[in-house]
């Protein structure tokens, strides 16, 4: 009993000195291929999101400079925004999906000492949608290394936005890329379901291992940390029905990464790093329906990839106002508006 006391004072505090912006995504892996991935978006303030559908075929650059990334969409997408400046989460046309969550340990390439392409952080999810089709195509190319993500201020506060980038596909295949040091870290493996915030992804996971050996109908750890979160969602995300069917995996999904959330209009002034949940989406892989919820509006609502012509040219937008308050309700797709393309933070 001592012994177990001794563990869960160290684990608690590891926890408590993990302090971070809050988000969670979490990787559902059901009977008959039924895989979604479910996250969510916390954050002191508005994020001003929209949802945006990109047509294929689109010519983008890195927006870094004259060394920029040059590519072409080879895929269409549905995504959701960050301040209309940047892609924070979203699917493509194959069901890859791709998430930035925060990770205050980020540390990006030192420009000066490296010649590569140059990538802005604000194209880095864009990046991997347009792209590639699987979670395997995408590590097989970015282990290579063939350009360095580089970052710039948030938008309104004086820190750089330091991310790691979370993706997943219709296999649930799941990676998380994060850069520390200054150099690129992949983990590649379907085992990997959960991503939080700090710390690192190889810590997270041996802080969840003393909780898999306490057990989650034991004891799980019930603050809103980001290492406590982790611990809740690996347990539950394996604790869920499996055979349960579309439905009601996706009640099951959203069942968790509500449990994981932070509630509305808490921000503790002591911990700004702390913050509401803002909105939350679930991909359905296999069906190719991108949910959305936001925390002040009453519905959730969905976008159906399968209806979207992503070869038309056309970019789309779907205003969620202030806060994500605009109300929709069931299958929104069809409520987007044509729209002159948002544009991605620029570096130089």
């Amino acid at each position: 009993m001592k012994k177990t006391m001794c563990c869960m004072i160290v684990a608690s505090g590891l926890m408590l000195n993990s302090v971070a912006d809050a988000c969670t995504r979490v990787v559902f892996q059901g009977d008959s291929n039924n895989v979604m991935t479910a996250r969510s978006m916390d954050w002191k303030s508005d994020v001003g999101t929209n949802l945006w559908i990109l047509p294929n075929g689109v010519k983008r650059s890195g927006n870094a400079g004259a060394n920029s990334v040059q590519w072409t969409a080879k895929y269409g997408s549905v995504v959701a925004t960050g301040y209309d400046i940047s892609t924070t989460d979203g699917v493509n046309e194959q069901g890859l999906n791709a998430n930035l969550l925060w990770l205050v340990e980020s540390e990006y390439p030192q420009l000066e000492k490296s010649k590569k392409p140059k990538l802005s952080i604000s194209l880095w999810a864009q990046y991997v949608l347009d792209n590639f089709s699987t979670v395997a195509e995408a590590v097989h190319f970015l282990e290579k290394e063939p350009f360095d993500v580089i970052s710039d201020q948030v938008p309104g506060e004086n820190r750089l936005a330091t991310l790691h980038l979370s993706i997943s596909d219709k296999s649930g295949d799941s990676a998380i890329i994060e850069y520390i040091k200054g150099k690129q870290v992949i983990h590649h493996n379907k085992n990997y379901q959960v991503m939080t915030n700090s710390p690192t992804f190889d810590q997270q996971l041996a802080l969840n291992q003393y909780w898999k050996q306490i057990g989650g109908t034991t004891f799980l750890p019930g603050t809103n940390r980001a290492a406590d979160r982790f611990a809740r969602a690996s347990f539950y995300i394996h604790a869920i029905p499996k055979n349960g069917g579309s439905n009601a995996n996706l009640a099951s999904v959203f069942s968790v990464i509500r449990n994981v959330s932070v509630p509305y209009g808490l921000n503790t002034a002591e911990e700004p790093n702390i913050s509401s949940t803002r909105w939350r989406t679930v991909v359905d892989h296999q069906r190719k329906l991108y949910f959305f919820e936001s925390a002040v509006s009453p519905n959730v609502f969905w976008v159906d990839l399968n209806k979207i012509n992503f070869k038309d040219g056309k970019t789309r937008k779907l205003d969620l106002g202030k806060d994500q308050a605009n109300t929709y309700a069931g299958d929104a797709t069809g409520a987007f508006v044509e729209s002159k393309p948002f544009v991605f933070l620029g570096i130089s």
